[in-house]
C-alpha cells in the first residue's frame, strides 16, 4: 500500500506547515542538534545569530534573570514553534536567556538565512509574522499573571501550557523546575503543589507531575491560559487534540486569515483517548 511521503519537518508544526517551494527555502540551512535539559541556547545580552525549532516533545523557555539568582519565565516553546532570531533583522541582543528545559532534538539555522526566505516568500514571511505575534500574546499573558493572579493558578498555567507542548498528562518537570519558572522558593512550591494535589488536580511523583482531570484543571486556572490558545487558533489557526496538546497549525496566503475553527480540534481525533 502507498502512502504520501512524510513531511520533512513533521517534528515541528510550524515547519511543517510551509508548502513544498518553502520547504526547499529552508531546507539546504537546517541541521539537526540534539540539547541536554538545562542546555543553554542563549544568554542575555548576546547576539541571537540563529533560530532554534523544538521537535517533538523538547521544550525551551525564555527566563529573565532577577536579582538574587532567581529567574523567571515569560514563555514556553515546544514543537509548535521557534525561538531566536524569528522576526529580527540582524544579530540583535538577546534580551532573555534561553534553556531547554525537557531535553529531545532541535532543528536549527542560521538567522540571516530565515531572513532571506522570508524576504523570498511572502506566505513563509506571513507565518512567521503570526508566530511572532502568538509568542508575543504568550509572553504578555505571563506578564499579567504573574501580577493580578494567585500562586495556585500561576502554577496550573504552567503545567497546562506545558501539557498542550507535550500532549501527555505525565509532565516531566520537577518542583524545583516549577519553582524556576515561577520565581518561588522550592518550599513554597511544594506547599502549592500540596494544595492542588488535595483538590484532586494533580498527582505529584518522583520527577513527575501528573494531570489528573483537564477539564477541572482548565476550570480551575485562571483565564491567561485559555486567552492565548484563543489567540493562537485565531491568528495561527492552532488546532489542538481533546487532550490539549496542539497537533497543527497552518499557513495561509498573506492578506487571509486562517480558516474558521470553532472547536479547533481535528474531527479523527474528537473521539480518541486522550494520552497518558
Amino acid at each position: 500500500m502507498s502512502s504520501e511521503p512524510a513531511h520533512p519537518f513533521e517534528g515541528n508544526l510550524l515547519l511543517a506547515a510551509l508548502a513544498p517551494g518553502d520547504v526547499a527555502l529552508l531546507a539546504p540551512h537546517l541541521s539537526r542538534r540534539e540539547h541536554s535539559r538545562r542546555d543553554v541556547l542563549f544568554q542575555v545580552d548576546e547576539d541571537v545569530s540563529h533560530v532554534t525549532f523544538p521537535l517533538d516533545r523538547t521544550v525551551a523557555t525564555l527566563v529573565v534573570p532577577m536579582d538574587g539568582g532567581r529567574t523567571v519565565e515569560t514563555a514556553t516553546v515546544g514543537h509548535e514553534g521557534a525561538v531566536g532570531g524569528v522576526v529580527s533583522h540582524g544579530y540583535l541582543p538577546a534580551f532573555t536567556k534561553c534553556v531547554v528545559q525537557i531535553e529531545g532534538a532541535v532543528l536549527r539555522m542560521d538567522a540571516d538565512r530565515l531572513r532571506e526566505a522570508k524576504r523570498a516568500s511572502p506566505t513563509l514571511n506571513d507565518l512567521f509574522v503570526r508566530y511572532a505575534d502568538c509568542l508575543l500574546s504568550q509572553v504578555l499573558q505571563s506578564v499579567a499573571c504573574n501580577a493580578a493572579h494567585p500562586i495556585e493558578q500561576r502554577v496550573l498555567r504552567w503545567l497546562l501550557g506545558l501539557q498542550d507542548r507535550l500532549g501527555t498528562d505525565a509532565l516531566p518537570v520537577t518542583q524545583a523546575v516549577l519553582g524556576d519558572m515561577l520565581g518561588i522558593g522550592r518550599t513554597y512550591v511544594t506547599t502549592v503543589l500540596g494544595r492542588l494535589q488535595d483538590r484532586g488536580l494533580i498527582h505529584v511523583g518522583r520527577g513527575r507531575i501528573h494531570m489528573l482531570d483537564r477539564a477541572r484543571t482548565e476550570a480551575a486556572c485562571c483565564d491567561c491560559h485559555a486567552r492565548v490558545r484563543r489567540h493562537f487558533r485565531t491568528v495561527l489557526g492552532a488546532i489542538y487534540a481533546p487532550d490539549g496538546g496542539i497537533v497543527a497549525v497552518e499557513a495561509t496566503e498573506p492578506g487571509t486569515e486562517p480558516k474558521p475553527r470553532p472547536e479547533a480540534i481535528l474531527p479523527e481525533l474528537r473521539e480518541a483517548t486522550p494520552c497518558s
